[in-house]
């Protein structure tokens, strides 16, 4: 907890990015200025640089239990999800132009599938029920002879609710459809291994995992058919063209192996702290919790305040030092209740009054209790001015 002019600070938006780690920041350091070559040059500076890329590649890929060349760098989870979709999609297009996703993916995932839809694909969104939890077996009703990619998060970003994705991996897979899954808010967080998830597909970011924003991931699986989409120089084995970020790929690699380390010990810290803030949270008159109780992300709570508004909510907490967010931070700012909420079924006034709060390394449990405080004063708050 910070503390700045008499009032506390307490981070609690570790979802929609994280503080980079000290032991990271380290690591990085170094490639902004005496090992700052181009990893593509031959000379010593240029080979000191491509090792380093090498070595986060390993480490990446020893997350996940995939090969060090089945990863391929990006600018993040989004460049990863747009490859992931466009790339499939553009490889496969002589053999179908039909995908399947869900209801509440991230806008990247669905963007994408919105800008192929303009150029003649036809997408199915199967939805979810109201605990945000996707059936496997819808997704093996909507798949049909014409259908390239299947693609659904593993975990949500928004209520932290974990996919079944090892099921639908399986559906698809005895199809032989391409399955990918956005990973980002996983990888890290809980143990990942993309054979164990029947995965062709996987993206994943270093922010969320106190690392650097602006580089991410895409594992692509040994023979899974990609497109590139940026084109240039014949970088990421012709995958992805552009110089590599290599200060960013060194603290990617960093992140990922401290977050492997600590992970046990962390999910459990976490999830406890997670189960107290729940527990203490609906017991505010007209609480709601979104979300599985149970499946989802050891740091996630995002909840639903008659009487509220999510604005509200977020800028009341940020006045008595909470940082805590309404949802997505892609959609910061929007005015519309949230699309993950809506497809639980919630009612739009319901979906209008949630809040996301996010714990990380660094929250202690006088944080939560200070929160938890705060929440409840805010609540009441806007229910009186109501």
């Amino acid at each position: 907890m910070g503390q700045e002019t008499g009032t506390p600070r307490v981070y609690m938006d570790h979802a929609a990015t994280t503080p980079v780690d000290p032991r990271v920041l380290s690591a990085m350091v170094p490639y902004f200025t005496e090992r700052a070559g181009n990893a593509s040059s031959l000379h010593r500076f240029g080979q000191e640089a491509r090792d380093a890329v090498e070595s986060a590649r390993a480490e990446v890929a020893a997350t996940i239990g995939a090969q060090p060349a089945e990863i391929v760098f990006t600018s993040g989870a989004t460049e990863a999800d747009n490859l992931a979709v466009l790339g499939v999609a553009l490889a496969l297009e002589r053999r179908g132009r039909h995908i399947v996703t869900s209801t509440i993916e991230h806008h990247a995932v669905l963007e994408a599938c919105r800008f192929l839809e303009r150029w003649g694909y036809e997408v199915t969104y199967v939805p979810v029920d109201g605990r945000g939890i996707v059936d496997p077996g819808d997704v093996g009703r909507a798949l049909r002879a014409d259908t390239v990619l299947v693609s659904v998060m593993a975990a949500n970003n928004e209520i932290g609710t974990l996919q079944p994705v090892a099921e639908i991996g399986r559906i698809a897979r005895a199809r032989g459809i391409p399955f990918h899954t956005d990973a980002t808010q996983m990888v890290g967080a809980l143990p990942v291994h993309v054979d164990d998830l029947c995965v062709d597909l996987l993206s994943m970011s270093a922010h969320k995992r106190y690392g650097p924003k602006g580089v991410g991931a895409l594992y692509v699986r040994s023979g899974t058919p990609l497109t590139r989409t940026q084109h240039g120089g014949s970088h990421e084995r012709g995958r992805r063209g552009g110089t590599e970020n290599v200060p960013g790929i060194v603290g990617f690699g960093a992140a990922l192996r401290i977050a492997r380390e600590e992970m046990d010990r962390e999910s459990a810290r976490l999830g406890a702290l997670r189960d107290r803030m729940i527990r203490e949270a609906l017991a505010i008159p007209g609480a709601r919790l979104n979300g599985d109780p149970g499946r989802r992300l050891p740091n996630n709570v995002n909840l639903s305040f008659e009487g509220t508004d999510s604005q509200s909510l977020v800028i009341g907490l940020d006045l008595r030092g909470v940082a805590a967010s309404s949802g997505s931070a892609c959609t910061s700012g929007s005015l519309e209740p949230s699309h993950v909420l809506l497809a639980l079924g919630l009612p739009a006034e319901v979906a209008a009054g949630a809040v996301r709060l996010t714990l990380g390394r660094g929250t202690s449990d006088a944080d939560v209790g200070y929160a938890l405080q705060a929440l409840r004063d805010v609540v009441t708050g806007l229910r009186q001015a109501a």
